[in-house]
């Protein structure tokens, strides 16, 4: 993982051993405009630099009777909340290359921000090691965070842990998949929490087989790497609570039988992305010792076309014994999730997310940055507020009673798709989804446990120009919004 060391002082940050200074500002005029009385000749310089101190606007500023250090100037908006600083911190430390240690301040910014700020120098700074011929202009390897609000060892803690979690999940999801199969995925799990405290436990093809995870097995069965089902557990004495993370960890989707067109195969070697993530939370959790048990499944198959493939009509029975007819083996997610829901469900957690790559429909409805959630409005209210408090956009969509009709199949419980019908998409899938969620205790009438589901196909790639602490590829998206969620029992000042 390649993100820059954190460090938080209280010294002036004009007093750094830095290689250059990354300043904070909001717009020069205004309500808000900073008085830099004690920063002199750069008033003069931004204006003539025409700074607008939009968030993420960023400008290198010569400034000699200020500083003799190279200075970067990143706006933060008129108003820098958590969310604006962070992004803009994140926009500085991703434009300024070249340098390997960067002091940053937010002088104008509630000192009780810098948080923000260090996680999104974390954030911003991460590169991937990958296969340039030519390394690219190298971002800092090292940042120190400036501000006058006591120092929180905890809170810097966390925003390392985060950025590293993030890092995590991008490195994953970057690796070409002919170096990245199921058996690799259970590798780099293993090796992520080494020495965390964390149980480890990997089911191959045979013991899935023995146990009855038909839909694990359905999906991989086509490919000459066969699958896995991984079992984190993170479960310290006392924890307050039991939260269950299910990832869908496809290394990389053909469509099976149901083949993609050649342009939609480009960059399926993301749709691992869920597993990745859940794998993220967990080694969060274990680091930063949240006292609230974490267990992630990760689904992990490779759904590959072959003689030995699912075909489309098929009848997979899944791991509680809900038979399911394929109609579409390019809706595979959905199938390795219902047996990591069953496993999970068995458990009885407090509430269990599930996150997944799951459906282009998610991208029609709600684009490209927002993630598509569903499940039970208590659980999923309270991821909300931990998305909103990690400035991830997110949105509740429905899961409509007078659908469930439609996941009917002629000859088996459920059908995986609505062939020739492409209405409502991610809610059917939510659906089909919510039947595999079980019950908080052994009787038939006890209600169903608290669910929350992450559609991030559309949120968990970015082809477009970086913006804020975003580059181009993978985002990592809800690894930030579920280590909020995990630690919500936590105290303000732990967190």
């Amino acid at each position: 993982m390649a993100f820059p060391d954190l460090e938080y002082r209280t010294t002036p940050v004009r007093e750094s051993e830095a290689d250059a200074l990354l300043l904070a500002l909001p717009p020069l005029e205004g309500d808000q405009a900073p008085d830099l009385a004690d920063w002199p000749g750069l008033r003069d310089a931004l204006s003539a630099l025409g700074f607008s101190g939009a968030t993420g606007s960023f400008l290198r500023v010569f400034a000699p009777e200020s500083t003799t250090l190279p200075l970067a100037v990143v706006g933060t908006g008129a108003e820098p909340d958590a969310s604006a600083l962070r992004d803009a911190v994140g926009a500085g430390i991703r434009s300024l290359t070249g340098y390997a240690t960067v002091a940053v301040a937010a002088p104008f910014a509630d000192p009780a921000l810098w948080a923000a700020a260090a996680e999104g120098a974390g954030l911003g700074g991460y590169r991937f090691d990958g296969y340039k011929s030519e390394t690219p202009k190298a971002r800092a390897s090292r940042v120190v965070v400036h501000g006058t609000a006591e120092a929180d060892d905890a809170a810097l803690r966390l925003a390392a842990e985060t950025a590293a979690s993030v890092a995590l999940v991008k490195d994953l999801v970057n690796i070409p998949a002919e170096w990245l199969g199921p058996a690799d995925v259970a590798q780099k799990a293993a090796e992520a929490v080494a020495d965390l405290g964390v149980q480890v436990d990997v089911l191959d093809e045979d013991a899935l087989r023995e146990q009855g995870f038909g839909g694990i097995l359905g999906v991989g069965q086509g490919s000459d790497r066969p699958p896995r089902l991984v079992r984190l557990d993170y479960a310290p004495a006392g924890a307050t609570r039991h939260v269950a993370l299910v990832g869908k960890g496809i290394t990389f989707d053909t469509g099976g039988l149901s083949l993609k067109p050649a342009a939609s195969m480009v960059g399926m070697k993301y749709d691992m992305a869920g597993a990745a993530t859940v794998l993220a939370v967990v080694r969060a959790a274990a680091a930063v010792e949240a006292p609230v048990r974490v267990t992630a499944w990760l689904c992990v198959a490779d759904n590959m076309p072959s003689g030995r493939a699912t075909r489309p009509g098929d009848v997979l029975r899944m791991l509680d014994g809900t038979t399911v007819e394929v109609l579409n083996t390019d809706a595979e997610g959905r199938l390795v999730l219902a047996d990591g829901l069953v496993a999970a469900s068995r458990e009885h957690p407090d509430v269990i997310v599930d996150v997944a790559t799951l459906t282009g429909a998610i991208l029609v409805a709600l684009g490209t940055r927002h993630t598509g959630v569903m499940g039970d409005d208590d659980a999923v209210a309270d991821y909300l507020a931990a998305a909103a408090e990690a400035g991830e956009p997110a949105w509740q969509l429905p899961l409509p009673a007078h659908m469930v009709e439609e996941l009917d199949s002629p000859i088996a419980d459920l059908q995986n798709a609505k062939i020739g019908d492409p209405a409502g998409g991610s809610l059917f899938a939510g659906l089909f989804l919510r039947h595999f969620v079980g019950r908080t205790g052994d009787e038939a009438d006890a209600p169903r446990i608290p669910w929350v589901h992450l559609d991030i196909a559309g949120s968990g790639l970015h082809k477009g120009a970086p913006y804020g602490y975003t580059d181009k590829g993978p985002t990592a998206a809800t690894v930030r919004s579920l280590i909020r969620f995990v630690l919500t029992d936590l105290d303000e000042e732990a967190r």
